[in-house]
């Protein structure tokens, strides 16, 4: 009952009270959920021991005269367990029996009035009382609870009018009435639908899923169930470490005929019925969807306002606000999900009729031919493009092809890149398959293309763009067979379709294709970049240069230029990737690929760990942070120290499949993903993020996700597993002469061998990182190198070690990333390069970033430093939540004892003491304790 805990209170504490109404009356629209709310009060007051009856009254019992005051009575003297008083009742049973069968409503009504009077006291519950028989309910609104204990209570509830009116038990009557209360049962708000969600999936919701469940359902219960219930039959929803999300590009559910929400919508007749599968598509029209409506249905208008005011009275309509002084501004479906339940059950033929009138008269409107009351969409935007482009779509070739074209373009193209999928492909489907002309299909189809990459229909996308190379329409240029191809190999990797890769790139695939030698050599070097053999792209993409290189002018070739940029940087080469940051402007360039050429250096700075440049770029380009896909948000904030907002876009592409990236590293996000959880004390989930990602040996490098589970290895005291894994993820580097990115694992093996006290190995390391420096001219690099440098100079060198620490910090500063500038101000720290007092700088900025284990290790420096640990209390807490997170990630005592540099026996009275302050038992409960606050 998540949601109406205040009301259960109320209609609890009424029952409860010697001094309470007599009579409850619970109203609630269809799919309020009075039934559950009914029984949920009737189960409480069960077991605290009170005598309390259900029963729920059912279609068709309106037709049997005296039913209801019959079953009361039965069950009233079925509660009885002394004998002789069920003896007494069987006759008041019989005499009840003779009074319905004669309809003999005085007799009837004393026979009810003895039962509940001898027999009680207990609290009947009834349901739907609506469907109760007249004679009954007369009774029933009639009862004199004057002379009755004072325990005895009538609870009713009602979704629709109640019969007969008067005299009745109507909700009218009912309110008028002294010794009655009435409890209405209100629409969720988007905080009850989160609690609902956590409650029904064990895991904290998404916004997004939130708001996309509020937007569909207007709060109604009944209707929330209805669309969770067939979201979870298409496995449409995603739980990723304990959060739960909606896949990517799911449709609203067409709801089955089964579902209880659609129950009013069964029994309705005509006209209702066709009279709702019209306005599913129509009512967005406003006051003039019922002229529309007739005219397409071939309905009169009378016909059309009885269907109308039926669907109303039903509860499935509801009328919307009067506007520009109309007698009403139309009509809308009370909870949306029931439009598109209705609009599923439209034929093909009859919805493109619909929607081809709806288009038509929108134009008409636009072009100034009314004929009649002016069409226009009464829904706010974006809303009301994405009808029209909606009704467009349906409507296909029933209207001008030309203008459907023009208008889904233009409005796909708004939507672009449309992460939330509300139908940007759908549309540029349909305009593609509107288009007749040979030269301007061909563009078409490449946004088709594009459109199904970044929402992440990745079998589409290939299917078209391999379509596309294998047979080539007319007007798709070199940059566009280039673009293709890239989006061919892309979708492919995403999928981690290696030997598809690995033919792509190989001459012979080529070979059966008519398209020019350019483009086909353009093909295979985004094939090799994918799968990150970086100097045979460089290699291929320098010998053909004069085949795809036809023009001067950059912007025509981005795709080639971008990837023989980003292959060269892999290779240690940056120059070229630095001179492409200074591309001319490109306001003449499409809406789509303007945004590609500003995000995909982007996202190559910040897989570099440059935000101050990716923070330019962005400036120059007029585009804010906020504008990035979800990968390049997550990168973004990651470098920022924002690590809760990196964690949702992050989890949010784990759960969606949509975790792909113009960056070189395909592996960027679960492996800073994974230092985030670690850096919480989330170590196991760290591991398994890291296992779960890889994509084996035939793939893309994934020296990142060796040195993501290296940090892992060190932090459970496997120091030589560390260093195995860093030496595995180099070897492969060197094997493909990959230098960027290397810089991370020789650091940390320079730090593994100086720990070690392997001098010679640590120096080793020390020069490789240099020439790694040399080759790249990156601030990451060049500080990595100091801090190592520091590390290995420290005993031999303490002077020369300061130094170098001195400078990273000034570096690290100049950067402006927090966890990196902590971790940098620890170690200045550590080693005296500074005053100790840089241990409450790093204090705070792990704290900004939630770096609790990090957090952890700097209190103790602090004690040991001998200075004051700020905020000893919430210090305290903080220690007491990293103990429980790990205990939660199923660590044992030894290995909760290494990852916080303590003892064993430490470790087991800081369990105890935890036990102790909580209240809880065990280690199980402190588990599901930490799981459910961190839902």
């Amino acid at each position: 009952m998540v949601g109406r805990e205040s009301e259960l209170q109320m209609i609890h504490g009424l029952l409860s009270d010697p001094d309470g109404p007599r009579l409850v009356y619970v109203r609630g629209e269809p799919g309020a959920g009075r039934t559950s709310f009914l029984r949920a009060a009737h189960g409480r007051l069960r077991a605290e021991g009170t005598s309390a009856l259900f029963f729920a009254c059912v279609p068709g019992d309106e037709e049997r005269p005296l039913l209801l005051a019959l079953r009361l009575i039965t069950t009233l003297v079925k509660t009885q367990s002394d004998t002789a008083r069920q003896q007494s009742g069987g006759r008041l049973v019989a005499n009840m029996m003779s009074a319905a069968e004669k309809g003999e409503r005085t007799a009837a009504a004393e026979a009810l009035t003895t039962a509940v009077t001898q027999y009680g006291p207990s609290v009947m519950v009834v349901d739907d009382i609506e469907h109760g028989d007249a004679d009954s309910l007369t009774i029933l609104s009639e009862l004199d609870f004057a002379g009755i204990d004072p325990g005895t209570r009538l609870v009713v509830s009602a979704g629709g009018p109640v019969r007969p009116q008067e005299p009745g038990l109507s909700g009218q009557r009912l309110a008028e009435g002294k010794a009655v209360r009435t409890i209405d049962l209100p629409r969720l708000q988007p905080h009850d639908i989160e609690a609902a969600l956590a409650k029904r999936f064990q895991a904290t919701p998404d916004d997004a899923l939130v708001q996309r469940t509020h937007e569909l359902t207007q709060g109604v219960p009944g209707a929330i169930d209805a669309l969770l219930t067939a979201w979870t039959q298409q496995d449409a929803l995603r739980v990723v470490q304990g959060h739960a999300f909606l896949a990517a590009g799911v449709p609203v559910p067409a709801l089955p005929d089964s579902a209880p929400f659609l129950a009013t919508l069964r029994t309705l007749g005509e006209p209702g019925r066709t009279v709702a599968g019209a306005l599913s598509v129509l009512w967005p029209l406003g006051p003039c969807a019922p002229q529309l409506l007739a005219s397409s249905t071939g309905l009169s208008h009378a016909t059309v306002s009885e269907g109308i005011r039926d669907l109303t009275q039903a509860g499935i309509l509801e009328e919307l606000p009067r506007q520009d002084g109309t007698a009403t501004g139309g009509w809308a479906f009370r909870v949306p999900l029931m439009a598109y339940a209705v609009e599923a059950r439209l034929g093909p033929w009859e919805r493109s009729q619909l929607s081809a009138a709806a288009v038509t008269a929108l134009w008409d409107t636009t072009e100034g031919s009314t004929g009649g009351r002016r069409a226009a969409i009464v829904l706010p935007q974006p809303q009301a493009d994405f009808y029209l482009a909606d009704r467009i779509a349906d409507a296909g070739p029933l209207v001008d092809r030309d203008r459907a074209v023009e208008q889904l373009t233009a409005i796909a193209e708004r939507q672009w890149p449309d992460l939330g999928g509300r139908g940007m492909l759908r549309w540029f489907r349909a305009a593609a398959r509107l288009i007749e002309d040979p030269a301007a299909r061909g563009p078409a189809l490449l946004r088709n293309v594009r459109a199904a990459y970044v929402s992440g229909d990745f079998p589409a996308a290939r299917t078209i763009a391999e379509s596309l190379l294998r047979t080539p329409h007319d007007g798709l240029t070199m940059p566009v067979l280039h673009g293709i191809a890239g989006v061919l190999a892309s979708a492919a990797a995403v999928e981690k379709d290696w030997p598809f890769l690995t033919r792509m790139a190989a001459a012979q695939w080529w070979d059966r294709s008519p398209l020019p030698a350019g483009a086909a050599v353009g093909g295979r070097a985004v094939a090799l970049c994918q799968l990150g053999r970086w100097r045979e792209a460089v290699d291929l993409l320098s010998r053909t240069e004069s085949l795809w290189h036809t023009t001067p002018d950059s912007r025509t070739v981005p795709v080639l230029h971008r990837y023989r940029a980003a292959a060269e940087l892999m290779l240690g080469q940056p120059e070229l990737f630095t001179h492409s940051l200074t591309m001319p402007e490109l306001g003449d360039l499409p809406p789509d690929l303007r945004y590609v050429l500003t995000v995909v250096p982007c996202e190559q700075l910040l897989c570099s760990s440059d935000l101050q440049g990716a923070q330019a770029l962005l400036s120059d380009r007029g585009l804010a942070p906020e504008a990035l896909p979800p990968y390049g948000l997550f990168l973004w904030h990651h470098l920022e120290g924002r690590w809760d907002e990196a964690l949702k876009p992050a989890r949010w592409l784990l759960a969606t499949g949509l975790a792909f990236t113009s960056a070189t590293d395909r592996y960027l996000l679960p492996a800073r993903t994974a230092a985030i959880l670690l850096a919480r004390g989330g170590v196991n989930n760290a591991h398994r993020l890291i296992n779960s990602a890889r994509g084996g040996p035939d793939g893309p490098l994934e020296h990142s996700l060796d040195h993501a589970e290296a940090d892992v290895l060190r932090t459970l005291g496997d120091p030589s597993g560390a260093a195995q894994s860093l030496r595995r993820g180099l070897s492969a580097a060197d094997a493909r002469a990959h230098v960027h990115g290397t810089d991370e694992l020789w650091a940390a093996l320079t730090d593994i061998h100086a720990e070690a006290g392997r001098t010679s190995e640590a120096v080793t390391c020390l020069r490789r990182l240099h020439k790694v420096v040399q080759q790249l001219d990156s601030g990451r690099s060049r500080l990595l190198y100091l801090l190592a440098s520091a590390r290995v100079l420290r005993q031999d060198a303490p002077d020369r070690a300061r130094r170098d620490l001195r400078e990273a910090v000034d570096l690290a500063r100049s950067r402006s990333q927090p966890f990196e500038t902590a971790v940098t101000l620890s170690a200045a720290a550590d080693n005296g390069a500074g005053p100790a007092t840089l241990l409450h700088e790093a204090y705070e900025l792990f704290q900004e970033t939630g770096a609790a284990l990090w957090r952890f290790h700097t209190r103790t420096a602090l004690r040991e430093a001998g200075l004051t640990v700020p905020g000893r209390k919430g210090a305290t807490a903080e220690s007491q939540h990293l103990l429980a997170t790990l205990i939660a990630e199923g660590l044992t005592n030894r290995q909760v004892a290494t990852v916080l540099r303590l003892s064993e026996k430490a470790v087991a009275d800081r369990i105890s003491r935890l036990l102790a302050r909580t209240g809880l038992r065990s280690r199980a409960e402190v588990v599901t304790t930490v799981l459910t606050q961190d839902r």
